[in-house]
C-alpha cells in the first residue's frame, strides 16, 4: 500500500477512540500513508475515555502529520490531491447527517467534501446510537451516493440501545481496500459471532 493516503477522519464518538486508533496504527504499519483530521469535537473535548491532548499527542506521534482541525485547513485536500481515500471513524449521527444533507461546517465534513471533488472513495464507519432511528434516513441516503462506502456493521447492544449501531473497526483494513477498488465490502450488516 506504499504510496496511498488515507486521511483519517475522526468524529466524537470518544467510546471507540481507543478501538479506531488501534485501526490506524494498523494502516500505518501496512505502509498507508495517513494525515489525521479531527472533528470540533473531538480535537478540543476532554473525555473519561481521555483527555484531547493525549489523544492530539498520540495521532500526531504515530502519523508523523499535524491534525487537520480547522475548515479552512480542509478545504484544499481536494483541489491539492492529497488523500486518495477518506475514512471517517468513528462517524457520529451528527456527521453522517450533514454529509447525507451536504452541510459542510467541520473540519471533517469539509475534508469529505472537499475529497468528493477528486471523486474518490469515502469510507464511513458508523458509531452512533440513533442508527436506527432519527438517523437511519441519512445513513440510508449515505449508501445510496456514490463514492460513499461503509464499514460492515452490527447493532451493538439491541437489548440496552435497540437503535444503535457500531462498524467492526477491526474490518477498516479490509474495507478500505474494497472502497479503494469501487467496492463495498460484503455482507454490510455484520452479525457478531457468540464469544465476541
Amino acid at each position: 500500500m506504499t504510496g496511498i493516503t488515507v486521511g483519517f477522519a475522526m468524529c466524537g464518538s470518544f467510546c471507540t477512540f481507543s478501538k479506531v486508533f488501534k485501526q490506524m496504527e494498523k494502516l500505518r504499519n501496512i505502509g498507508y500513508h495517513i494525515v489525521p483530521i479531527m472533528s470540533f469535537n473531538a480535537y478540543h473535548t476532554d473525555t473519561r475515555f481521555g483527555t484531547a491532548k493525549e489523544w492530539i499527542d498520540k495521532t500526531e506521534e504515530l502519523c508523523e502529520h499535524k491534525i487537520i482541525n480547522t475548515v479552512l485547513d480542509a478545504e484544499p485536500i481536494g483541489p491539492k490531491g492529497i488523500t486518495d481515500i477518506m475514512l471517517v471513524a468513528p462517524c457520529t449521527g451528527n456527521t453522517a447527517a450533514k454529509l447525507a444533507n451536504a452541510i459542510t461546517d467541520t473540519p471533517v465534513t469539509m475534508a469529505v467534501k472537499s475529497h468528493l471533488r477528486q471523486s474518490r472513495p469515502v469510507l464511513i464507519a458508523l458509531a452512533t446510537n440513533d442508527a436506527l432511528g432519527a438517523s437511519a434516513q441519512n445513513i440510508g441516503k449515505l449508501m445510496n451516493t456514490r463514492h460513499y462506502y461503509f464499514v460492515p456493521f452490527t447493532q451493538d447492544n439491541p437489548a440496552k440501545k435497540p437503535n444503535s449501531l457500531v462498524a467492526n473497526f477491526e474490518l477498516i483494513p479490509s474495507a478500505l481496500e474494497y472502497a479503494l477498488h469501487d467496492q463495498q465490502m460484503q455482507p454490510v450488516l455484520w452479525q457478531k459471532l457468540s464469544g465476541e
